[in-house]
């Protein structure tokens, strides 16, 4: 597997877990959610539009978030998107197997996280 797949696959598995980390205390729409991903992984990771958006509405399908069209003055008009109860459930197991995940790496290759 080339570098990457690897880096593909790793983005695949945690883009979820992202997403719903992001808008579990407010709500927030595509763009911002893309730019708060590019910006806390410094620049690490991002998601263009093309992977974004069929991931939101992937996720509102299956009831795990709610999206809403806002529209402000003097702006487009943007989707919103908000947790919902089941998404909050997604939320905490992923986390718990996403911890799981880091500290199994962890013991196999003896790096150690703040």
């Amino acid at each position: 597997m080339s570098s990457s797949q690897l880096d593909r696959e790793l983005k695949k598995g945690s883009a979820e877990l992202l997403i719903l980390s992001l808008i579990e205390d407010r709500q927030r729409h595509g763009y911002e959610i893309g730019q708060l991903i590019h910006l806390r992984s410094r620049g690490a990771l991002r998601f263009n539009v093309a992977s974004l958006y069929p991931l939101l509405y992937r996720l509102e399908k299956r009831g795990w978030i709610r999206g809403r069209w806002i529209e402000k003055a003097g702006q487009r008009r943007r989707r919103f998107y908000r947790l919902t109860p089941a998404g909050r459930k997604v939320l905490v197991a992923q986390r718990d197997g996403w911890r799981d995940f880091v500290e199994a790496i962890g013991r196999i290759t003896g790096v150690k996280y703040a």
